[in-house]
């Protein structure tokens, strides 16, 4: 790394140690009270609400074109389950102790394209088949969206193109809404993608365009691409703010399920959340969904593979999408195919600057002991990818987690903690590719 370059940067010691792929565990030292933060940041709740309600007018349109969407009349959601069975595994396992209740929300569960991407990737896509429908004077706020399912607007949707890139499961919840509504959509996919989910995408009608680089070129080609075609539209994981928010509504739903199974998050009843992190899109918008709702009473903690931790660099170094993990010499691959990202959203990594309490780092083989684990307890299937969000409660008893938790009062109020692993993906995942993940041993 260049000498200038190196002088620029924060937490010297601690990125040293990324920088030799070791495990490492940043706390961000910039954290603030919510209130202070959020005064900070131009996106409020109500445009949490404003998303969360656009979701609502597009539910029987879902419920219609997605039968099995039915039982939650068109709302894409996914459960919240208790692993007292996983929580004790863990603690056996790793030597240590998770207090509290352990809870795994299955965003791997979610219907139509099985992983969080199918919050902030179809609200995207409805968002602008909205717009294109009140601007051509096809629909009226107040009307019934189960018009969108029908042939005239699949044939006025076939007129436009829908592009992004992705490494597999924003590409899947993009392409399969896309095709849905009648669009031409094209999936630029980095070498990263597995085969299956290009498959998958291909018999969905979507147009997959394979690249043998990594997640950036992928995106960099295709918003080209996008930008020179005036009937285009580019999601841009990195940058979009309506993505954000479709993720973003996760907090509010999960609010209803706490609720529903009397959980109470206040000062002496604290949340921890813990969620694997690419770009940052995904867990930059439930993590400021869940800042909004429950403030200075959740910490929300993002899990990152060691030859990938792009956001942890981006954070931890002060210098966001200046830098990424090559330049700290690492390859930025890694078997959480998802994670695969070299450069962090300079967008979401300014939104989180203030309100993330620290991201953590895992060695890869970790990910499939953690998959079995969860198969073997609870019977739940997720996605290698996935399973990194358990190395959140896993390092609780660690050095940099116990001064944390001493520094924010929490010491004597841990045993009332909530712990909540979000679970990215896994449902879609075809049965022989599951048995090949069973299978694998890295270490």
């Amino acid at each position: 790394m260049e000498k200038t370059f190196w002088n620029r940067v924060n937490n010297k010691e601690l990125l040293e140690q990324v920088s030799e792929g070791k495990e490492v565990i940043w706390i961000n030292e910039n954290q603030e009270k919510t209130a202070d933060a959020l005064a900070k940041i131009n996106i409020t709740m109500a445009d949490i609400d404003d998303a969360e309600a656009r979701l609502a007018r597009f539910a029987p349109f879902i419920k219609k074109v997605f039968p099995e969407t039915e039982p939650q009349n068109g709302l894409i959601e996914s459960p919240l389950t208790e692993i007292p069975h996983m929580q004790k595994q863990l603690e056996e396992e790793y030597t240590t102790s998770i207090p509290g209740r352990l809870f795994l929300k299955q965003d791997s569960h979610l219907a139509i394209s099985g992983s969080v991407k199918a919050r902030g990737g179809i609200y995207e896509v409805l968002k602008h088949a909205e717009d294109l429908a009140l601007e051509h004077g096809k629909i009226k706020l107040t009307d019934d969206y189960s018009v969108f399912a029908s042939p005239e607007f699949k044939e006025f949707f076939s007129q436009f193109k829908i592009q992004v890139g992705s490494t597999g499961n924003l590409g899947m919840s993009i392409g399969i809404m896309s095709a849905a509504l009648g669009f031409h959509v094209i999936v630029h996919m980095s070498a990263d993608a597995k085969q299956w989910k290009k498959d998958l995408l291909r018999q969905r009608g979507a147009e997959v365009i394979e690249y043998n680089d990594d997640y950036s070129k992928a995106v960099e080609v295709g918003r080209k691409n996008s930008d020179a075609d005036p009937s285009s539209y580019f999601v841009d994981d990195e940058n979009s703010v309506t993505l954000f928010l479709g993720y973003a509504v996760a907090a509010k739903r999960i609010q209803k399920q706490f609720a529903e199974k009397g959980i109470t998050v206040d000062a002496d009843h604290p949340l921890f959340v813990y969620i694997p992190c690419g770009v940052g899109g995904a867990p930059g918008g439930v993590a400021f969904g869940f800042k909004q709702l429950f403030g200075d009473n959740v910490h929300v903690f993002f899990i990152e593979p060691t030859q990938a931790p792009c956001m942890l660099v981006g954070m931890a170094s002060g210098l966001q999408n200046e830098v990424s993990v090559q330049d700290f010499g690492l390859s930025g691959q890694t078997h959480a195919d998802g994670l695969a990202v070299g450069r962090a959203s300079g967008f979401v990594g300014g939104v989180m600057k203030n309100l993330l309490s620290g991201i953590l780092s895992l060695e890869d083989y970790h990910i499939y002991d953690l998959m079995r684990d969860i198969v073997n307890t609870e019977d739940i299937f997720l996605e290698p990818s996935a399973c990194a969000s358990f190395w959140g409660p896993i390092q609780l008893k660690s050095p940099e987690m116990q001064a944390y938790i001493e520094k924010m009062g929490l010491k004597d109020k841990m045993a009332n903690a909530v712990h909540i692993p979000w679970a990215t993906g896994g449902s879609l995942v075809p049965a022989e590719i599951r048995e090949e993940y069973m299978h694998t041993h890295l270490k």
